[in-house]
């Protein structure tokens, strides 16, 4: 496993994406809130593709790897987990590395329920994780316009962008400042 991020960068930018298909007998769960549906998402921990997009994002600006490195799906320590819990332990890799959340920018895409009035809640829920504002955490709903797995309404998809920016305390000496 690589270290922690031994960089001077004041910026760093991480991707992230994660799909699971739906399952019935299982809770729907997308930004650590439980969302009202009929079926929920199958995976090793509680499968929320949108804090698993996150936290590839977050890993992936540090440089070290993806969430499958870290939480390994063989592992029994993760089955059921709360992807929650696992985003707090991202916050302190990026935390111990020197950086916090500039912003992340999420997309989260399915045929099936209409997340509108679930937003502001996640939006919350993974501030508090990142302890950062509900200002910096946005996220978008879009469906699958009934093309493919998730048109069919048969799995959820999230992506996610982060800009990480070095915490002012820990700035290079060199002169290296926040616009």
């Amino acid at each position: 496993m690589k270290e922690l991020l031994k960089s001077s960068l004041p910026f760093r930018i991480g991707e992230g994406y994660d799909l699971h298909r739906l399952s019935m007998g299982r809770r729907l769960i997308l930004g650590g809130v439980e969302i009202e549906y009929e079926c929920g998402l199958y995976g090793h921990s509680d499968a929320d593709c949108l804090t698993h997009a996150i936290m590839n994002a977050v890993i992936g600006a540090l440089g070290l790897g993806d969430i499958g490195l870290h939480f390994p799906d063989t592992d029994p320590i993760y089955e059921g987990i709360s992807s929650i819990e696992l985003a707090g332990k991202t916050y302190r890799m990026m935390d111990d590395a020197g950086y916090m959340i500039g912003n992340i920018d999420c997309t989260v895409q399915a045929q099936a329920p209409k997340l509108a009035k679930y937003k502001s809640a996640m939006e919350e829920k993974l501030a508090s994780v990142y302890r950062c504002g509900a200002d910096q955490i946005n996220i978008k709903a879009t469906t699958g316009e009934h093309i493919g797995i998730i048109g069919r309404g048969e799995a959820i998809a999230a992506r996610a962008v982060c800009l990480l920016i070095k915490k002012p305390d820990n700035l290079n000496q060199k002169g290296a400042t926040l616009v």
